[in-house]
């Protein structure tokens, strides 16, 4: 008899602990944070458990207004998130300038790490984070929702498709929105001292992710900044573009701006194939995204339309994809945690070939626009 009950507590120990979510603590009350709040919500393994602010009272006001649970602790610091022992892992918004200081206290204070992008404002910086959380066991991943959103893995079944799409030749993508006026004056995006890289960090970085999404995470050759890149007064680039060229051919080019109406799409085209995106980084509906794919296309036969048409694509989900991320993120967490696992490798791996890209094309800009080679 007392074999059969330890038998089931253990049951219900395992139970408990299947059914723990990951507890979230939350660096800043950036407009960003709005969003991942939500989302940290909406996920069913993870849970709102904190938040910090330089102010208090503004970490108080971001909590009631938020969703937070009324358990939720409110911490006038982003050191006492780090130090509570009972927060798993740390969502970062902070401006790119100060990533690498809390991104590494948070990974030394064996926190795992969901930070926004663009991770840093070089690949030195970026590498000091990635050897803080390889040091300390921590998971490590960037806020790129778009990447976790199911309509994703639907788009690279079809661009890996030997017989539908064939081999990649070039890849076009495009992220620009308008900005008002306080945006151009008073932003964090446009000011040097806390995100130097301008709309290359902030939009080109989707763009630079979705070309190496497309080409399977090969670096380029080199990049070439494309001539014509618009700066503020302080110098911040608020509109900017770059090619890309591989040593077997492929090419690809991007455009980011803070100055032309909203714009977020992807030409992937292949021997055989071409895939067409216009929503890829904030689906145009949260529960629904589409895509069009053309396979084998030509002309009718008296060259008056195309046969056979591209079809279309609706890939649905019932969570946003930035709740799907942090589902994925708690996942691998919990892994970590409960499972012993290692931390994932893939998502480092693939922030660190974007940033290193995104480096190459500020260094080209710089440099008058000559071609630079990519080195890892």
């Amino acid at each position: 008899m007392s074999f059969s009950l330890s038998f089931l507590s253990s049951l219900h120990s395992v139970a408990d602990m299947a059914e723990k979510p990951i507890r979230f603590g939350i660096l800043g009350c950036a407009d960003i944070a709005r969003k991942q709040s939500r989302a940290i919500t909406l996920s069913p393994n993870s849970t709102l458990y904190a938040v910090g602010s330089r102010s208090l009272d503004k970490a108080k006001k971001f909590a009631v207004e938020n969703g937070f649970p009324p358990s939720a602790k409110i911490y006038g610091s982003y050191e006492a998130v780090l130090d509570d022992p009972d927060v798993d892992a740390v969502y970062v918004p902070l401006p790119t300038s100060l990533h690498v200081r809390w991104a590494v206290l948070a990974a030394e204070k064996k926190k795992h790490l969901l930070l926004e992008k663009p991770v840093a404002l070089n690949v030195a910086e970026f590498d000091r984070i990635i050897d803080a959380c390889e040091a300390n066991g921590v998971q490590f991943m960037d806020g790129t929702m778009w990447m976790h959103h199911p309509r994703t893995a639907k788009m690279k079944e079809f661009i890996s498709d030997s017989q539908r799409f064939g081999d990649l030749k070039t890849v076009h993508s495009f992220f620009s929105f308008a900005v008002g006026d306080d945006f151009l004056k008073n932003d964090i995006r446009i000011k040097p001292d806390l995100d130097s890289l301008g709309v290359l960090g902030d939009a080109g970085w989707y763009c630079i992710r979705s070309i190496l999404w497309a080409a399977d995470y090969e670096l380029p050759k080199t990049v070439t900044a494309l001539r014509g890149p618009v700066r503020n007064e302080a110098g911040v680039l608020l509109a900017c573009g770059s090619s890309l060229q591989w040593e077997d051919g492929k090419t690809s080019t991007f455009h980011c701006s803070f100055l032309s109406n909203l714009t977020m799409d992807i030409t992937a085209v292949g021997t055989k194939g071409t895939l067409h995106v216009h929503d890829f980084i904030i689906p145009q509906e949260e529960r629904a995204a589409s895509f069009s794919a053309a396979s084998q296309t030509g002309f009718t036969e008296l060259v008056t339309g195309w046969v056979p048409l591209p079809s279309q694509h609706v890939v649905t989900t019932d969570l946003p994809q930035e709740a799907c991320m942090v589902r994925e993120f708690s996942r691998l967490v919990k892994s970590i945690k409960e499972g012993g696992s290692k931390p994932e490798s893939k998502w480092p791996s693939i922030s660190r070939k974007t940033q290193l890209v995104l480096d190459a094309v500020k260094e080209s800009i710089e440099k008058g626009f000559e071609p630079v080679q990519v080195r890892d």
